[in-house]
């Protein structure tokens, strides 16, 4: 019973936390996320809990084509085109891991993915405020 109450808990933090959060933080958010999700669904490969590996490795590959989907392709930059298509890699090999049952290869999109999430937290605030600032422009224009 106090698990339940717990999870309740941390549910509702989360939704707290996820409602006042910057689009930075959503997408930090995110990828924390999926290596979570990694890091227990490779708990579950250990523990031949393939039930519970597929559940993670699905929110895994879910929350990878969110991260996918939501970069700015408008931009036509090198550094989004790069991204997609390593997303891309990583929601395959995600998949080839589920099959596989295979660890080496979700360790390998858990070191593809830490390099990201290291870059994107260390983004300046000053920065991030200049990038809400254009899209906020941006989506005026457009009205």
């Amino acid at each position: 019973m106090a698990l339940k109450g717990i999870n309740a808990y941390k549910k509702g933090n989360l939704k707290q936390e996820i409602a006042s959060a910057d689009p930075h933080k959503i997408t930090l958010m995110l990828m924390q996320g999926a290596l979570d999700r990694m890091a227990y669904g490779k708990g579950c490969i250990e523990r031949k809990d393939f039930e519970g590996k597929s559940d993670h490795l699905s929110r895994v590959s879910a929350i990878l084509m969110n991260l996918r989907d939501t970069l700015d392709m408008e931009v036509k930059s090198e550094v989004s085109e790069n991204l997609f298509a390593l997303y891309d890699y990583m929601i395959q090999r995600v998949t080839d891991a589920n099959i596989q049952n295979d660890l080496k290869i979700m360790d390998e999109v858990i070191n593809l993915l830490l390099p990201i999430k290291a870059a994107w937290a260390s983004i300046p605030e000053e920065s991030k405020q200049e990038a809400y600032e254009a899209q906020r422009q941006k989506r005026q224009a457009v009205v």
